[in-house]
């Protein structure tokens, strides 16, 4: 009985074995349609990187992209101009609070 049982245990393990072979053949011919988007997402991820790396880097991209689209930059950057102001004004009326709190 176990004799019988272990043999039958010993194929399904074959089985699955093999099974597992052929999903990992379909997975790696399936998966070529991704190489070049991914590709493309990590020659764009290492831009960024150097981009964070270097100030300067910071400095070309917003030269360049005020040179391909001068409106469009100009619009963002007063937005953030504006963004940045109240959250500033945000922070140091948070901070007069804070302070006139603990003096009581």
């Amino acid at each position: 009985m176990h004799r019988r049982r272990n043999h039958a245990l010993i194929l399904e393990q074959q089985q699955l074995v093999l099974r597992n072979a052929e999903l990992r053949a379909t997975l790696a011919h399936q998966s070529q349609a991704l190489k070049p988007p991914l590709a493309l997402a990590d020659r764009l991820r290492s831009g960024l990187l150097w981009l964070d790396q270097y100030s300067i880097g910071r400095m070309i991209a917003l030269a360049l992209l005020a040179l391909n689209r001068p409106r469009r930059t100009m619009r963002g950057l007063s937005r953030l101009f504006v963004v940045s102001q109240l959250l500033l004004r945000t922070w140091h009326w948070i901070g007069g609070i804070r302070a006139r709190r603990d003096a009581h």
